[in-house]
């Protein structure tokens, strides 16, 4: 069993996190070694929060030579029978939990994969390290700052393989645009665009409270969450327009994306914060459906701007990230990568297309540095996870207290009392934020 042939460090004095978290990647962990593992252990995965993008991770993982699902865990039972009614027909048999806290408990599993709202993914992913797992988690990682310091410290001190799900750091095509950025060739860059111009779903309407679904644990689903009735405008995909659960489009589009513009950059954190963002299409939610926002660095500037059901984007694109350069601007998005030039100041660069699978090749990287404990070696840390994530809530700070944000990296707090109040989320239900 792979779970057995490991050296735990549950004794480890935890690093201290710091509160910028400016480092895009992390120490290599090598004066905490682990045995390497031959090829021919196998690592029993088990998947908590399947409905959607976890079911898709948890695929990608399995597919690997050696890899084994094990269990499976949601809170909607109709929709953990239908997953495991899927693994039976592919030949493959797994245990089932309603409580991913009795599935943890579990020695024969190995590593998880977190796909649950982003409420539940601080505790998650702490509680699965501290049981010695390691963990694949979902994007943004946390749903405030504080939960992103707590998410690296648990990575620290238990020394577990944490991947994030920002699997776009696994394409071949981001990381030649990055090369072309770090040329120098595009001249003084002043300023990053990054853009999500959306069209998907329908508008909501308001729907009155009803009872939960037959067969949905509602109380585990809030887990943390403040208490509310069940709301079908609250419950799956539709989660990520309410503060109580995501950051809307901020952190679930802009960890993606942003993170592209601080690799391209060499950025660390802002040092303003600005936005403004309205309810043009009146959902009704919490999270605004267009957004601008602004991280002022000093010698460039990244703006971040979004819009739900307006049509094509910036520069004819539904998303993307447009380096502006003295002698040409780079548009990168995830279909591929072209430099156009500004005065004929320099060469155009064709459209170079993307060819590969960015979620596969994530999965892949994360089964490999479970074998070799090579930390080093991810593709997205949680160190990596946790910055892009703590910049995406420093601008629906913003957005939530109208105000321009002084950030102090020392501190790791803001010029303001208002803002500084949402730097840490708070626990309900008598869950308690891991310290």
């Amino acid at each position: 069993m792979l779970t057995s042939r490991r050296k735990f460090i549950g004794s480890a004095t935890a690093i201290a996190v710091g509160t910028g978290l400016s480092s895009a990647f992390p120490t290599p962990l090598s004066a905490f070694p682990t045995p390497h593992l031959s090829p021919a252990d196998t690592i029993r995965v088990a998947g908590i929060g399947i409905n959607s993008m976890g079911w898709a991770d948890l695929n990608a993982v399995i597919k690997n030579p050696g890899v084994e699902c094990v269990a499976l865990c949601d809170v909607d039972k109709n929709v953990l029978d239908k997953r495991a009614a899927e693994l039976a027909a592919r030949g493959i048999k797994v245990k089932t939990y309603g409580d991913y806290r009795q599935m943890l408990e579990d020695k024969n599993i190995d590593a998880v994969v977190i796909g649950s709202p982003d409420h539940w993914h601080c505790l998650m992913m702490v509680e699965a390290c501290q049981a010695g797992k390691d963990v694949y988690v979902e994007k943004p990682i946390g749903n405030s700052i504080a939960e992103c310091r707590a998410m690296v410290a648990a990575q620290e001190q238990y020394k577990r393989v944490v991947q994030v799900g920002q699997w776009q750091r696994s394409q071949k095509h981001f990381r030649d645009a990055l090369d072309f950025v770090h040329s120098g060739k595009l001249g003084k860059i002043g300023l990053v665009k990054v853009w999500g111009y959306f069209n998907y779903g329908e508008p909501m309407t308001n729907l009155p409270d009803s009872a939960s679904p037959a067969g949905v644990d509602y109380n585990m689903w809030l887990g943390p969450a403040p208490k509310r009735p069940f709301n079908a405008n609250r419950f799956h995909s539709k989660f990520r327009w309410y503060w109580d659960y995501a950051g809307g489009i901020m952190t679930d589009w802009g960890v993606h994306l942003l993170d592209y513009a601080l690799l391209g950059m060499k950025a660390g954190m802002p040092k303003r914060v600005s936005a403004t963002g309205t309810m043009a299409l009146n959902f009704g939610v919490d999270a605004p459906d267009t957004l601008t926002t602004l991280f002022e660095y000093g010698d460039f500037n990244i703006q971040w701007e979004h819009v739900i059901g307006y049509g094509p984007g910036i520069y004819n694109r539904e998303h993307g990230i447009a380096f502006l350069g003295g002698n040409g601007t780079l548009i990168l998005d995830r279909k591929g990568w072209e430099v156009v030039p500004q005065l004929n100041r320099m060469e155009a660069v064709a459209y170079q297309k993307s060819s590969d699978n960015g979620l596969d090749l994530h999965a892949k990287n994360f089964v490999d540095v479970i074998r070799s404990r090579k930390f080093e070696d991810l593709a997205t840390p949680i160190q990596a996870g946790a910055k892009v994530a703590v910049i995406s809530q420093m601008g629906n700070i913003a957005y939530r207290t109208g105000k321009k944000l002084e950030w102090n990296d020392q501190t790791g707090k803001f010029d303001d009392k208002s803002a500084n109040a949402l730097i840490a989320n708070q626990y309900h239900n008598g869950y308690k934020m891991p310290g």
